[in-house]
């Protein structure tokens, strides 16, 4: 088996040790962000059409690669861990194909591939991604289209944005506690887990939109679409689940970049 490589001082980036839960995560659920609110919106921006050849960079355990396979597209993916690869594997149809490697380093694949990449809810966990925005610029053909979607730079960033409660107005809001500023956290993936030799972390790196604008162009890219999304739950019923569900279609949870290959 393959050594998942990414890694840095702090620990990696790779969810490849907590593959299993993943895995159940997506395929369990049909109530998910990933099917009630990415996936009809990364198929309408994408607009598969037959025979579309699209890369899924940092495809976990082949979620989109499946859904885009069945939306007619031919698909490759690709993730950094090989215990999501063979998760990949095991659940798709054998006409996906699944690699081991990087996000910044695609070399088993030709310049000019696809017409189509997509990077869904993976950018923050790449650490070089201005390597991962340019070997997608590489691989795709001339006015090929990148879909890249994130949890919201500007309103969800680890540890410095949290939900709060104004007493007197009654009102619901997002406290953001820093923003401009780039960095690396260590993120928990196994939170209810008290033996702390069984923890299982990740990093995730806080960029703020500047930064994925600039590299963007400095890839080669022109965003040629932005759009926030909102959560699709609501409260249950409660003194504050108005609110909470007025504020929750008023604070986006994702934004989905568009982006075209000059």
């Amino acid at each position: 088996m393959k050594k998942d490589t990414s890694k840095n001082n702090s620990g990696e980036t790779s969810w490849g040790s907590v593959a299993g839960w993943y895995d159940e995560l997506l395929e369990e659920s049909d109530d998910s962000f990933q099917a009630k609110v990415i996936l009809p919106n990364l198929l309408r921006v994408l607009n598969v059409k037959a025979g579309m050849n699209i890369i899924d960079i940092a495809c976990g355990q082949g979620y989109f690669s499946r859904a885009l396979e069945n939306a007619g597209a031919q698909v490759t993916g690709v993730d950094i861990s090989s215990e999501l690869i063979k998760k990949a594997q095991e659940r798709s149809p054998k006409n996906i194909s699944f690699c081991v490697a990087e996000a910044d380093k695609l070399s088993f694949s030709k310049d000019a591939s696809y017409d189509a990449a997509i990077i869904i809810l993976a950018i923050q966990n790449i650490k070089n991604f201005a390597g991962a925005l340019a070997e997608s610029a590489r691989v795709l053909k001339p006015k090929g289209k990148l879909v890249i979607v994130l949890n919201h730079p500007a309103f969800r960033i680890p540890q410095n944005s949290s939900w709060d409660w104004d007493v007197k107005k009654g009102r619901q809001y997002r406290r953001i506690d820093s923003y401009l500023k780039e960095y690396q956290i260590e993120i928990d993936m196994t939170p209810g887990e008290k033996d702390p030799s069984k923890k299982k972390k990740t990093l995730s790196f806080h960029r703020p939109l500047q930064s994925y604008f600039k590299f963007l162009n400095k890839a080669g890219f022109a965003v040629s679409g932005l759009e926030e999304l909102i959560s699709h739950k609501k409260s249950q019923k409660g003194p504050r689940s108005i609110e909470e569900d007025r504020i929750r279609k008023e604070i986006p949870m994702f934004l989905m970049l568009e982006a075209k290959k000059l």
